[in-house]
């Protein structure tokens, strides 16, 4: 399942260099996560980079792009592929 991030986002930046895999970025007001860049840090590391240094706990499941950790670990191994 991919992340996102909410509207409770302060817009502080500590997120977006903690991704590996570059899918946070600057949007029209508030930080975005590209769900097909997004693997929750599965390949990386033991759990999402951009939760643990939020300081607002803006950043959930995104319901609307359920994986499981065989498709996230997939979606690594096909973004290292292209890297």
């Amino acid at each position: 399942m991919a992340l996102m991030i909410t509207d409770e986002c302060i817009n502080c930046d500590v997120c977006e260099p903690e991704c590996p895999n570059g899918a946070i970025s600057q949007g029209d007001e508030i930080y975005v996560i590209d769900p097909a860049l997004c693997t929750e840090c599965v390949g990386h590391y033991d759990e999402p980079q951009c939760v643990s240094v939020c300081p607002v706990d803006c950043i959930p499941h995104d319901p609307a792009h359920v994986e499981s950790k065989d498709q996230l670990q997939a979606k690594y191994e096909a973004l290292q592929a292209k890297g």
